[in-house]
């Protein structure tokens, strides 16, 4: 914990995995929610088949949904949220033509159920 996926819409390639992981990760470990640097676990997921609305245009989405034990304020989930957009925010690309939407959700892991091992 906290996990967070990035699921991006194929049609932004080149996305810039290397830069966004090191970026999102960077910018969530700087906040005091984030207390164990190596209990952050990112990963970016390619969706290759997708939709976004009914309409013929051209879009494309990033979605960021960041998992963590739940007890957090709703304040520090907003902080969290914001960091996550902002880290995003320069690194998506921007093709011609098309509509990007990035979004971020912040969801509850049940903290009585969650277990966790290092080895």
């Amino acid at each position: 914990m906290p996990h967070l996926t990035l699921e991006y819409s194929q049609n932004l390639a080149p996305f810039p995995e290397a830069e966004v992981l090191h970026a999102v990760n960077a910018a969530l470990c700087a906040h005091p929610e984030v207390a164990q640097e190596s209990d952050l676990k990112t990963r970016t997921v390619p969706v290759a088949s997708f939709a976004i609305g009914t309409q013929p245009e051209r879009r494309a989405f990033v979605h960021a949904q960041l998992r963590l034990l739940s007890g957090r304020t709703p304040e520090a989930k907003q902080a969290l949220s914001a960091l996550v957009l902002q880290a995003l925010r320069p690194l998506v690309p921007r093709p011609d033509g098309v509509q990007v939407q990035v979004s971020v959700e912040v969801v509850d892991m049940d903290r009585a159920s969650y277990q966790k091992e290092r080895w």
